[in-house]
């Protein structure tokens, strides 16, 4: 049994130590030799376990003497290195940080989950300054993705340690942030469920940005439900408040342009399979052109990137220096892009943004908008490594649906539907629009076990 709680599902663990079959400090032990016997020592960039111990021991003695603080006392959670922890220095993936001052005091959320009862076992790995897709990182080791079977493929960024932490069953969930699709995208690669909540739907005190106006938060988790029971306590909630919604009835919109370009078959064929057992579960599904979409990628063609913009203005000074030397080449090299958007670029993007986002909120209405979380599976490694040129366009490509979302301020669930080339998974993106968080929730609640088929 002990060997499997890293695996276990959030709810399934609960029930066990609620119902104290295990007990807290039994399972950190456990996990934290998990972690000790797996061959990747890039997943995690430091471990906590005497704070993850305390906090086991005091967990157990709540439980003993019934004052268990909910669902999640005595669960095992990751954070990434971006997640302020008090007593350890924020890396966010790069060497530069490494001489900083510790932190004071958690982040918000970490502080928020501690409160739940959860247990904090350590850092996870990223891409540094979370500013890619794929997850590679010269630092401190590149995670490899463990449902590769043939060579050793990318975890998909930037919360690469978070995705293959979970998806390796080292620990049951993993927090990670969202920009670009940096949970939906470990999500999709890993074969587990990513949840990117509307942005300011959680704290983000503590956190290290990458661009402020387009920054979220979410779990990479087993299922669904771990997902709601995650962000209910993120929210300070003593218990989930989202109900499954029935799928007969449920309206997806499903788009046709930009997220199938140049998309693998095999991705292309789970996705629509995935659909196909939605319609005969009683969902509609219509077809039809986001114009938006279109507009986007102009704007980024005309102006540059928002992301790139807001990364440049954070990161300019030290991009002047000699620390510029000691980070990811290609991470700076993307960084210094920023420099083209000018101030009014930069006010033109935003104006248009907000028009953009009025325009899809009006054309989806309540509907779900679903498609392939990434247009292909993940890649092996050491191609990416070797060749700037094919990185950067398999970060363009690997980022590109995800990215629809965060610059359309919407919420979004990848949720495995089956796999493609090599046998690697396929993840399907369920998005609604801003702050409608609870009914998309509500819907992959009830849309999981659909959407997955016979995927484990």
């Amino acid at each position: 049994m002990s060997k499997s709680f890293g695996a276990m599902s959030v709810a399934q663990l609960s029930v066990l130590i609620q119902s104290g079959a295990a007990d807290p400090v039994d399972v950190a032990e456990a996990v934290f030799e998990t972690i000790g016997n797996y061959a990747d020592k890039a997943v995690f960039t430091v471990l906590t376990k005497s704070r993850a111990l305390e906090e086991a021991r005091a967990s157990s003695k709540r439980l003993w003497e019934g004052r268990s603080l909910g669902l999640l006392d005595g669960i095992p959670i990751a954070w990434k290195d971006l997640f302020d922890i008090e007593g350890l220095v924020t890396t966010a993936g790069s060497v530069v940080l490494a001489a900083d001052a510790p932190a004071k005091r958690d982040a918000a959320v970490v502080n928020l989950l501690r409160q739940a009862g959860m247990i904090a076992v350590g850092r996870t790995n990223m891409s540094e300054f979370a500013f890619s897709g794929l997850g590679i990182n010269p630092h401190y080791g590149t995670p490899v993705n463990p449902r590769g079977s043939d060579l050793p493929r990318i975890p998909g960024g930037s919360s690469s340690g978070a995705g293959v932490a979970v998806a390796a069953g080292l620990v049951p969930v993993a927090m990670g942030t969202d920009t670009g699709g940096s949970v939906r995208i470990p999500a999709a690669f890993n074969g587990i469920v990513g949840y990117k909540a509307t942005r300011g739907r959680h704290a983000m005190d503590g956190v290290y940005p990458l661009a402020k106006s387009l920054d979220s938060l979410g779990p990479l988790c087993r299922n669904v439900r771990d997902a709601v029971w995650i962000d209910a306590a993120m929210r300070g909630r003593t218990a989930p408040d989202i109900v499954e919604r029935p799928l007969q009835g449920l309206e997806l919109l499903v788009p046709e342009n930009i997220v199938f370009d140049g998309a693998e078959p095999g991705v292309v064929a789970a996705f629509e399979a995935a659909l196909e057992r939605l319609q005969q579960a009683g969902a509609r599904v219509s077809r039809a052109v986001i114009p938006a979409f279109n507009e986007i990628f102009d704007l980024m063609t005309r102006y540059g990137p928002l992301v790139t913009a807001e990364a440049f203005a954070l990161h300019h000074q030290r991009l002047a220096g000699p620390d510029a030397d000691r980070m990811d080449h290609r991470v700076v090299m993307r960084t210094r892009l920023g420099a083209k958007t000018t101030l009014a670029d930069y006010l033109a993007i935003l104006e248009a943004r907000g028009r953009l986002i009025a325009d899809v909120e009006r054309l989806v209405g309540d509907r779900l908008i679903a498609f392939p979380s990434v247009a292909h599976v993940a890649p092996p490694i050491a191609p990416l490594e070797e060749d700037d040129e094919l990185f950067f366009a398999t970060n363009n490509k690997t980022l590109r649906n995800t990215a629809l979302g965060n610059f359309l301020d919407s919420c979004g669930v990848s949720i495995p539907c089956g796999t493609g080339d090599a046998g690697m998974p396929v993840g399907l993106l369920l998005s609604a629009t801003a702050n409608r968080d609870e009914a998309l929730l509500g819907i992959a609640l009830a849309a999981e076990p659909v959407i997955r088929g016979d995927f484990a």
